[in-house]
Formats: structure tokens, C-alpha cells, sequence
């Protein structure tokens, strides 16, 4: 089975997709076979971000992908919508990334909580890949707990509102065209929708990371940043839920983008062991690489059952967060394993860039701690099935 043509499919886990959500699948993974994997390792060498894809994936509708056609937008199901983020993730994780903020986190309060105004202006063009988003939200002292947050807006007597903080690894801020901001009022916290060339904001692009390194990861500064409150602040939201709704969007999809870079880990070292010889015959034909090969199938066969059921109950409205905690945590976790496991089959050739496994198991570090770290995720779960809250 070639990793260009087809995804990995044990148990028939394409059988129950519908066309549509086929054709999301084959058409992500057209495009990543073609601008994605020849160029991801060069632009991850360089620690850049391939700024280039983001107007082609709006033309192929990827991004904010389940919202209305009347903003430009595909309005995909929730399945289609992972489907699309597992081929981005088998890419790069910070495609994938990409598509989370764009759709989940920016998008997704626009529409949910913004003014018709707002809505109209922004999402046709955030939908067009002609404007990039990001979510501020977490800080340089809070990041699983959002409540703590020192951001702060203060309304003044002619209706203005004056922003002052800094938000800490914010994917895109340093090339947004448009940011989220959560802040504490008086009244709860509330999200205000701030322009990069308002006097007073200001990014810092963080360099030297050794995960994620072709996507943009910036701090956000905001000293004295006065916005209009009916341009700027979201109308229809106030309290922690609205950026907690926001980051429930952004897991379900990173519960399948973190399956894309599994399989991508998987089917590497299944080729690689079929070519490989040592002690005359394929590596593959020996027994203990085998059993990591039969155990790396059957942990992201359960995964994608995991995500696909989810996906349907999230169509059907009836899910919960602590559920996508679950699949969130569970599929990070394996994929993790699996990017690991395919390195030791690989042996000194899975360090190299010629082979994806290195930069999807470095790209995992992070994704098994943002959007709410495994072990948060860990503890939602547990007072779920306790009625306990152990985090607090």
C-alpha cells in the first residue's frame, strides 16, 4: 500500500464515509501529495511557514470548512472537516495547525459570536485564504487555566475599549491580519477582534523551536490598544465559555490531524521494512518488527473508529467536551508511540529529513500539550466519570 494513494484502512473504515466526505479525503490528499510533501521538509529546515498554500487551500475550501456557503465557505460535516485535517496532519502538522486557527479558533467565534457586520466582512475573506487569523488566548503565565488570565479591557465613557497584555505561542500571530483577543472585563471575560497595525500591538516571532518549526508561533504585546466596541468586540459571547466553546472546535479536529501524521509514521516504516534487508531477507519478515508493525496498525485502526464515531455524534449534535477530551488525548498519545516506534525501525535513517518520522514525532511533542495539555485532558475525563473535579 503506497502512503501517496491511500490511507491505512484495517477494518474498513472508508466504507463508512459518505461521497462527499470520500471526495474532502481524496482531494486533501491530492494536495498534500503535490504542494505539501515535496517542499515541508525544506520550509521546516528553514523553520518557515509556507505562506504560498494558504490562498490554494482557500480555493479548495479547506479553511473554516464547515460553515455556511454564503460566507465562501464548504459547510462539510464534522466528518468531512476531520478527514481534512488528517490529510493535512499526514503533511505537516503545521498545515494542520493552520487550518485548526484559521477554522476553529478565528472563523468559528466570528461566526458564532460576532456581529452580522463582522461576519460578512471577515469570513469571506479568512474563508479565501486573503486574510489569516489568530486566537489569543493563552499567556505567558496561563495557559491551562484560562480564568487566571492578567489580559485586561477597560471600556471607556465614549464606548472604546483599551486593551493591555500579552498572549504567548499564538500560531500565526506574527502574520494575522486579524486577532482574537480574550480579556477580563468587569463583566467576564469577553473577545474583541483587533488589527495588527492598531497603534499599540505588537508581535514577537519565537525562533529556535525544535517542534513545529514550519509554522509561525509568536507573543502578542498590546499596550494601551484602543478598538472601537462595534467593530472590535464579539457582541454574543461573555464568560469563559466562549473561548473554551472555541478550543473544543480546535481539539476535535487535531483527534484526526494527529491519526494523518500516525499513518504517515506507519506506512513509512511498512515500506521501508519491505525494502530493507539484513541476515538476507526484509527486515519485515522478522518477528519483532512485526509485532511493532501489527501493534502501530491496530492502535490507529481504534483511533480512527474513535474519531469517526465523534464526528457522527458531533453531526448529530450530541457530544460533549469531555468527550472530544478523550479522543483528543487518546490519538495524540498513540500517535506519539507510533512516530517513535517507526523511528527504531527506520534506525539511523528515521533521524533524516528525507523521511517524515523525525519531524511528525517532534511535531507531536507539542500537539500532545497544546489545546489542552494530555493531561488535563486526563483529569476531564476522570470528573466525567466521577463527578469529581480533581484540577481544582
Amino acid at each position: 500500500m503506497s502512503s501517496e494513494n491511500e490511507l491505512t484502512d484495517y477494518m474498513g473504515f472508508q466504507g463508512l464515509l459518505d461521497d462527499e466526505e470520500i471526495l474532502v479525503r481524496q482531494t486533501a490528499r491530492e494536495f498534500v501529495n503535490k504542494e505539501v510533501l515535496p517542499i515541508i521538509d525544506g520550509y521546516a529546515q528553514k523553520e518557515e511557514f509556507p505562506a504560498h498554500l494558504v490562498k490554494l487551500m482557500g480555493q479548495l475550501g479547506f479553511l473554516g470548512p464547515t460553515l455556511p456557503q454564503k460566507y465562501g465557505c464548504a459547510e462539510l460535516s464534522n466528518v468531512g472537516y476531520g478527514l481534512l485535517m488528517y490529510e493535512l496532519e499526514r503533511g505537516d502538522s503545521a498545515l494542520r495547525s493552520f487550518g485548526s486557527v484559521q477554522g476553529s479558533l478565528v472563523m468559528y467565534p466570528i461566526f458564532a459570536f460576532g456581529s452580522e457586520a463582522q461576519k460578512d466582512l471577515w469570513l469571506p475573506l479568512l474563508a479565501q485564504g486573503k486574510a489569516i487569523g489568530c486566537f489569543g488566548l493563552t499567556e505567558p503565565d496561563f495557559g491551562s487555566n484560562p480564568a487566571g488570565m492578567r489580559t485586561r479591557a477597560e471600556r471607556n465613557p465614549d464606548g472604546s475599549w483599551i486593551l493591555n497584555g500579552a498572549k504567548m505561542w499564538i500560531t500565526n500571530g506574527s502574520i494575522a491580519d486579524i486577532a482574537i483577543i480574550w480579556a477580563a472585563t468587569k463583566d467576564g471575560v469577553r473577545g474583541f477582534l483587533v488589527e495588527p497595525d492598531t497603534p499599540g500591538f505588537s508581535t514577537v516571532r519565537m525562533k529556535g523551536k525544535w517542534s513545529l518549526r514550519a509554522s509561525v508561533t509568536s507573543e502578542l504585546i498590546l499596550d494601551n490598544v484602543r478598538v472601537e466596541e462595534e467593530k472590535s468586540l464579539l457582541p454574543k459571547v461573555k464568560g469563559i465559555r466562549g473561548p473554551l466553546s472555541c478550543l473544543t472546535q480546535a481539539r476535535y479536529g487535531i483527534a484526526w490531524g494527529a491519526l494523518g501524521a500516525a499513518d504517515n509514521c506507519y506506512q513509512t516504516a511498512l515500506e521501508y521494512s519491505l525494502s530493507r534487508v539484513q541476515f538476507d531477507k526484509p527486515i519485515a519478515g522478522f518477528q519483532l518488527q512485526q509485532k511493532k508493525l501489527a501493534e502501530m496498525v491496530t492502535e490507529l485502526t481504534k483511533g480512527q473508529l474513535l474519531a469517526l464515531q465523534l464526528g457522527r455524534l458531533k453531526d448529530q449534535n450530541n457530544y460533549s467536551p469531555a468527550q472530544v477530551s478523550m479522543v483528543k488525548m487518546n490519538n495524540v498519545k498513540i500517535a506519539m508511540d507510533i512516530a517513535r516506534t517507526s523511528r527504531t525501525m527506520l534506525g539511523a535513517n528515521g533521524i533524516m529529513g528525507e523521511y517524515p518520522i523525525m519531524r511528525h514525532a517532534n511535531n507531536l511533542e507539542s500537539v500532545y500539550t497544546y489545546e489542552g495539555t494530555h493531561d488535563m485532558h486526563t483529569l476531564i475525563i476522570g470528573e466525567k466519570v466521577t463527578g469529581i473535579a480533581a484540577y481544582r
